[in-house]
């Protein structure tokens, strides 16, 4: 099983409202087809489509494929064990999801932090 300390190495989630397939592909570690696949596999992923069908993920749609990719690349389960694990109580009591907002939202501090100090 690979390390849970993956996740740790991915890039910060810029604030910004939504964000592109290739950005969130860019911010997740994933491939681009990868995230179109699992848009059908769990039913929590929604991307807003606008004009030609563009995709266009929100902050939390981010959060949750970065927790879809933990539990599949990480944890190991399967696709079908990763949605069951989504969709059931566990997931509102996710440590690894709260880890990542807690992770982001120091970052976010962090930086404030040092644009007030300049």
């Amino acid at each position: 099983m690979l390390e849970a300390s993956n996740n740790d190495e991915l890039p910060p989630i810029p604030g910004k409202r939504y964000f592109t397939i290739g950005e969130v592909s860019e911010l997740c570690g994933v491939k681009p087809h990868v995230l179109r696949y699992w848009e059908q596999e769990f039913p929590q992923l929604k991307p807003v489509k606008r004009r030609g069908n563009r995709r266009y993920y929100q902050r939390h749609d981010v959060i949750m494929i970065r927790q879809i990719r933990s539990l599949l690349y990480e944890q190991g389960f399967t696709i079908g064990g990763a949605r069951q694990r989504l969709s059931g109580d566990e997931a509102r009591d996710d440590i690894n999801q709260s880890q990542q907002i807690i992770r982001q939202m120091r970052m976010e501090l962090e930086d404030l932090l040092h644009i007030l100090k300049r």
